[in-house]
């Protein structure tokens, strides 16, 4: 073994994690927004578009989104019993 390698941890790249851009709907805590993803998909059967939003619980440590802006989540661990996703940076602030 070369002196080099000795006591050096082997460096392990972090896992992918999901990533979502979607609306801020409300503030519902100290440091808790809902945010409000559109995703649009085509019916399988029917072929037509169809939207489908699903609302989320994120973590916003520093209070700075507001209701209206666009945002950029991200998963994260649990954090509380509905909370899993963290606010990684607004995109797009309104007013």
């Amino acid at each position: 073994m070369s002196e080099e390698t000795v006591g050096v941890a082997p460096v392990r790249k972090r896992s992918n994690r999901r990533s979502l851009v979607g609306a801020v709907e409300a503030t519902s805590g100290a440091k808790t927004i809902r945010v409000a993803v559109t995703r649009e998909f085509k019916h399988p059967k029917y072929e037509k578009r169809v939207r489908r939003t699903r609302k989320y619980a994120v973590h916003d440590e520093s209070g700075e989104a507001r209701p209206g802006d666009t945002v950029s989540i991200m998963e994260t661990r649990k954090l509380s019993k509905t909370k899993n996703w963290r606010l990684v940076k607004i995109l797009k602030r309104i007013g």
